[in-house]
């Protein structure tokens, strides 16, 4: 498959981008600093440019068979402004135009899904994250409204914890208040969630947590 990544200079986009690569895939990324890929391969392409430029997210998404979004926004208590989610509308925005229907990124259990039931990250995580990150949390939720209202076939893996911890293979996922999903989780898993994604149905249109 033709997989576009943004987000691939992070600490799981990278991993994001090496599966894909593992796996057979062809993969196209944008990326702000190629050098912070930190490798090359013959079915990797890099093109250089930011996510503010519709033209350059355009030529990322165009014939693509689906994206897998690593973005995340600071979590510097000084960030200010929307740039990420500004850049998701603009993702999205590209993928309708292109007919690119597969969409695959993050977000957090501060923010609900339907198919929730009463919870305790309902309650704690969204005061927590307005208390120490008031910026980061906007953004999550404008990343996220900018996805689930469109029309795409979305799956936003909802994660609490990540750590440079090696892959497990283990992975919990389901819907808070019914599957017994933690907090922490490796990148490398989170990574691997992610691109199974790509063949496996379960979540589609769907935010479900993720741990291990």
């Amino acid at each position: 498959m033709r997989i576009t990544v943004f987000g691939a200079t992070g600490g799981i986009g990278r991993v994001v981008v090496q599966q894909l690569l593992g796996d057979g895939h062809e993969v196209t990324a944008l990326v702000r600093s190629p050098a912070k890929l930190a490798f090359t391969h013959h079915q990797l392409t890099s093109f250089t440019g930011q996510l503010s430029d519709r033209d350059a997210v355009e030529q990322v998404v165009t014939g693509a068979d689906a994206v897998i979004s690593a973005l995340g926004p600071s979590l510097k208590r000084s960030a200010t402004g929307t740039p990420v989610t500004d850049g998701t509308r603009i993702i999205v925005q590209a993928m309708e135009t292109q007919k690119v229907a597969r969409f695959i990124g993050l977000a957090t259990p501060s923010l609900a899904d339907p198919r929730d039931t009463p919870h305790w990250k309902h309650r704690a995580l969204p005061v927590m994250a307005a208390l120490m990150f008031p910026n980061a949390l906007a953004e999550l939720k404008g990343m996220t409204e900018a996805v689930t209202s469109s029309g795409l076939d979305y799956t936003i893996a909802r994660i609490t914890n990540p750590t440079d911890k090696p892959a497990t293979g283990r992975i919990r996922s389901g819907f808070l208040g019914h599957a017994q999903v933690g907090s922490a989780m490796s990148r490398a898993d989170i990574a691997a969630f992610l691109v199974s994604q790509l063949t496996d149905p379960r979540y589609r249109r769907a935010m479900p947590a993720i741990s291990n």
